[in-house]
């Protein structure tokens, strides 16, 4: 099954939320995969299974909506302390998904950016993570980012790090680093700021994702695992961020 629907349109029950209300950047937290399965008396990997044709059905209907960036919390730094097992089961389907999705998202002109140590990934991994963002690195659509072996912690560090050393390089002054400069030095740079995070099956908290990029970000829980986030449900999170009143720190004028 294709990842886009060309002319196929969304049922009837499905309209379209306003594309003037729109976020440019949408970040999601794909929780609950694990409590799916488990509900369902089934391994955890079946779970991450059913996830991944969640994530697929919002890549595509992302893409159609005209939403520039979209951003998925896929795999930690914390998530090599999970069982053996599952560990081998999550980069199976990381090659999986690469092998057989590439070829759609790339005629589709979807860019794929990876945010995360690459470098700190086993091979294969490592390798169809460089190739697809090499082989998609000029595509002018969908902007999807996929954060795999990433911590927003982490990636602080790393920017603090590598504006140090451009200091001590002498190629800028300490004084010059502002947030831009900091922004520049995230696995992120050069896209939106988050609008939007989305986080499924209840849970309320960040996990160490994005946590600079979503300053400003209007936040989301819904109350469905991950495998069970229909479109329906993914179009009420849309409607609700039109909804919000962002004052980004201000006040409106009619308050």
């Amino acid at each position: 099954m294709p990842w886009f629907r060309g002319n196929e349109k969304v049922p009837d029950a499905l309209p379209a939320p306003d594309p003037s209300g729109l976020p440019r950047h949408v970040a999601i937290i794909m929780d609950g995969n694990g409590r799916w399965a488990k509900r369902r008396m089934r391994p955890r990997a079946l779970g991450h299974r059913a996830g991944v044709e969640t994530m697929r059905a919002v890549i595509r209907e992302s893409s159609d909506l005209g939403i520039e960036a979209l951003s998925f919390y896929a795999f930690s730094t914390e998530n090599w302390s999970r069982p053996p097992e599952e560990v081998g089961a999550l980069m199976g389907l990381l090659m999986e998904f690469f092998g057989r999705e590439i070829d759609e998202l790339h005629e589709n002109r979807v860019r794929i950016r990876i945010l995360g140590d690459v470098e700190g990934m086993p091979e294969p991994q490592r390798g169809a993570l460089i190739a697809a963002m090499e082989r998609t690195g000029e595509n002018p659509g969908l902007k999807l980012n996929i954060a795999i072996n990433y911590g927003a912690r982490a990636e602080l560090a790393r920017a603090a790090r590598r504006l140090a050393a451009r200091a001590a390089r002498g190629e800028l002054k300490p004084e010059d680093i502002d947030e831009a400069r900091l922004a520049g030095e995230l696995y992120t740079a050069g896209l939106p700021e988050v609008d939007l995070l989305i986080r499924t099956s209840g849970e309320q908290r960040l996990s160490n994702f994005l946590l600079y990029q979503c300053a400003y970000a209007e936040l989301v829980f819904a109350d469905a695992l991950w495998p069970d986030f229909d479109l329906a449900a993914y179009h009420a999170a849309l409607r609700a961020y039109a909804g919000r009143n962002r004052r980004f720190g201000g006040v409106r004028e009619q308050e």
